[in-house]
């Protein structure tokens, strides 16, 4: 053990190696010494708490070798780009929704230039930055005014903190959900100092639940799509026209949380019927809110749209401020709801609703492209079956959008061994594992991935 520990580099020693003064000259001499160190340190660690395999060694070469893949580690950067294999669309994970090549020319032009972020043009006094997204989000949804928060759990948040606090919140009990991240319903009511009243039961609820629990504390009647989950069979619930009537008779306004709002109509794509923010605006609902990363397809954003009077309660919110988007995310979403003005080009161009809606033989095309690329590759095997893609981001819980797969198995290695391998490569591939072997859907990967894919299974093979 001591001999190991005497063989340990000192620190300036390491400094003269040539791979580690191209390190200092990538970042700087402080952050590569105390990467050194870290890296001395952890092989101390090693010696003095593991069992010592009779062929270790301590060199100056392993221990380069171990500063040089610390560094990779520490200074490169950890959000990065991947390949999404899973066939989950909007993955929440991997980061949702991919943004327009429109709306990455933006963000481009913002990060590079001064902008028109908070001033009017034509004035040069003070604007408002919502003024960027307001006019395309009301003529979209037929709305009388809108807001953009930070996310749909800060929209909700902050609507109820303005209509309802310290008072009564009406929902049914089959609409506490939890929306993701073990932020739920009831949990978000209690931080915005809104009051919960529970009606009905998990399965059913009437209209006159609600009507019952009508008190002189009520401040508003909350409907929540629950868009993550459904509950099927022996069940009902309250439309939201019923509940916008209820709330007229009595003089309260109705929040409508949509979670992953859409504007289009996805049955004509096949898929079940889900309202559409346009459709609850109709109906009635006072507010509106709904995600501007999920089905939308753009920046995370929670969208607020509404009748005027109850939108600019909100705006006034001090809670506002601290919920603000930033102008990268009103970039980005300005550009996505340009795309919705022609609902054709939206599924053309946004990536989102392309995936969601892409033909089965284009993805059958690619899985074979894919597997003929593999096939070529001694000790793997890759093979094309027809399977299921999901939706993710909690939207259409019950669909399976048909897809083709490509299933990989590598000789030597286990499925779960092969998945960790292809995580840690650069760019990392994220896939599925079934019967043992590597899922690799066509519909999440793209055209220009499939040799990088290629390169990561290559290297796999030589090291197995």
């Amino acid at each position: 053990m001591e001999k190991y520990l005497r063989q340990i580099p000192a620190v300036d020693k390491i400094l003269q190696e040539k791979a580690i003064k191209e390190l200092v000259a990538q970042y700087s001499r402080e952050a590569v010494v105390d990467v050194i160190r870290r890296a001395n340190e952890e092989l101390r660690e090693r010696i003095l708490n593991e069992d010592i395999p009779e062929d270790f060694e301590v060199s100056m070469v392993k221990v380069v070798e171990l500063v040089i893949k610390r560094a990779a580690e520490w200074l490169s950067p950890n959000l990065k780009s991947v390949i999404n294999g899973t066939g989950v669309v909007i993955h929440t994970n991997l980061g949702r929704s991919l943004l327009t090549e429109e709306a990455q020319k933006r963000l481009v032009e913002v990060a590079q230039n001064y902008s028109t972020l908070e001033i009017d043009v034509q004035t040069g006094q003070r604007g408002s930055r919502y003024d960027h997204v307001a006019e395309l989000l009301t003529y979209l949804t037929g709305a009388e005014d809108s807001l953009v928060v930070n996310n749909n759990a800060g929209a909700v948040l902050l609507a109820l903190s303005t209509l309802a606090e310290g008072e009564e919140v009406i929902i049914s009990r089959g609409q506490l959900v939890e929306i993701g991240g073990s932020f739920r319903i009831p949990e978000v009511m209690e931080q915005s100092g809104a009051q919960l009243v529970e009606v009905g039961a998990t399965n059913k609820t009437h209209l006159r639940d609600y009507e019952a629990a009508i008190t002189e504390e009520t401040g508003l009647l909350l409907d929540v799509h629950t868009s993550n989950y459904r509950i099927v069979g022996f069940s009902e619930q309250v439309s939201l026209e019923e509940l916008v009537e209820l709330g007229a008779e009595h003089d309260l306004p109705v929040l409508n949380d949509l979670g992953s709002g859409t504007l289009i109509d996805f049955s004509q794509y096949g898929f079940s019927p889900e309202p559409t923010v346009q459709d609850n605006v109709e109906a009635g609902a006072d507010v509106i809110t709904f995600s501007g990363d999920k089905l939308l397809g753009g920046p995370q954003a929670g969208i607020i749209v509404g009748k005027k009077e109850y939108i600019q309660q909100i705006k006034e919110n001090p809670l506002n401020r601290a919920l603000r988007v930033d102008k990268f995310t009103l970039a980005a979403l300005e550009e996505t709801l340009r795309l919705y003005l022609d609902l054709e080009t939206a599924v053309e161009k946004v990536p989102t609703l392309r995936l969601l809606t892409m033909d089965s033989e284009v993805l059958r095309q690619r899985a074979d492209r894919l597997a003929s690329r593999l096939d070529k590759l001694s000790g793997l095997e890759a093979e094309v079956e027809q399977g299921f893609s999901q939706v993710g981001g909690g939207a259409f819980p019950n669909e399976d959008l048909a897809t083709f797969l490509v299933k990989v198995s590598v000789d030597h290695l286990t499925a779960n061994e092969t998945g960790n391998r292809l995580r840690e490569l650069d760019p990392p591939l994220f896939t599925r594992i079934q019967d043992e072997k590597i899922i690799i859907d066509a519909r999440t990967i793209k055209d220009e991935e499939i040799d990088t894919i290629f390169t990561h299974f290559s290297s796999l093979i030589k090291e197995a």
